[in-house]
């Protein structure tokens, strides 16, 4: 039996991101952590602090900087942070709705994060899961519902049995069972590279697998919006999720797509792509938000297999 695995609860990414007049402050912030110059982070985040003030911007700076301390293994100052930009994420909750604009969700969203991952890592597991829960309680009718309870999952899934599916809707094949075959749930969103790239090797896995008992099933959900980012009523968008099945998904045999914003929000889908292998007795062996490669999932589903 395969060793359930914590992965990274994030991850760095020094890519800018840019606007109309220049690049932000986070992605500067980001820049540094990547080139792993906490110093410089730290400094570019205190001077925007001191000259805008604690805008939402600059707490998601902040928590850039909490998990910069975290990725290098400096937990109490991770700690440190991810406090900080809590204590002033709630004091700005004070006067305005968590979800008024990206920034503060996500800033906030990291710090709980990050404070949980430095638990783990100092051998409070536990307390860790006690944390996400009881803040998943607090924010569950908010935007950071799906990145705490992918956390959770990280944390606990694995070894559990698989949450129910509950979709009433459905795109391609017919939905099998679950119940005694391994089954491969693949979380994808439309607007997803990282999904349309990890397509191919689902597909691969199946056509090898598919004859000794595997089975895929394709969750995924609305967001609103189809191509370019047009707002779209959810019938029109339902349209464009099959254009998108059919064109990026359709090799991948006997794929059903059960849509539900509710499945994928149990699952944590914060990352996309999520793969979550479930074996034949509906255990969880494997949890995994974003992509992995053929060379890395082909173990799980041989151990599900018995092969």
């Amino acid at each position: 039996m395969l060793t359930p695995r914590l992965l990274p609860l994030f991850v760095l990414v020094a890519t800018l991101s840019v606007r109309a007049d220049g690049p932000t402050i986070v992605a500067d912030v980001r820049a540094a952590i990547g080139r792993g110059d906490l110093a410089s982070a730290e400094a570019l985040v205190e001077k925007f602090r001191h000259e805008a003030g604690d805008t939402p911007e600059a707490l998601e700076a902040l928590s850039w900087v909490g998990r910069g301390a975290l990725a290098a293994e400096d937990y109490p100052t991770a700690a440190r942070y991810a406090e900080l930009t809590e204590t002033l994420a709630l004091n700005a909750l004070k006067s305005r709705t968590l979800d008024a604009e990206p920034h503060l969700p996500t800033a906030l969203g990291a710090a709980i994060e990050t404070e949980a991952r430095a638990m783990v890592d100092n051998g409070q597991r536990a307390s860790a899961i006690l944390l996400l829960q009881d803040q998943l309680k607090r924010y569950r009718a908010t935007s950071i519902r799906g990145r705490l309870q992918k956390n959770i999952n990280l944390l606990s899934l694995e070894g559990k049995p698989a949450p129910a599916l509950t979709a009433t809707e459905f795109l391609g094949p017919p939905m099998p069972t679950m119940a005694g075959h391994p089954t491969l749930l693949f979380f994808w969103a439309h607007w997803c590279p990282d999904c349309k790239a990890e397509a191919p090797i689902v597909a691969d896995l199946m056509k090898t697998y598919g004859d000794a008992g595997l089975q895929v099933i394709g969750p995924t959900q609305r967001y609103g919006y189809v191509a370019g980012r047009a707002a779209a009523p959810p019938d029109q968008e339902l349209t464009y999720i099959e254009q998108v099945r059919q064109q990026y998904y359709g090799a991948i045999a006997g794929m059903a797509v059960p849509v539900s914003q509710e499945d994928c929000l149990a699952y944590g889908m914060d990352a996309t792509p999520t793969l979550v292998l479930v074996d034949r007795r509906g255990i969880v062996t494997l949890y995994h938000p974003g992509r992995m490669t053929r060379a890395e999932i082909e173990p799980y589903i041989k151990a599900a297999l018995g092969t």
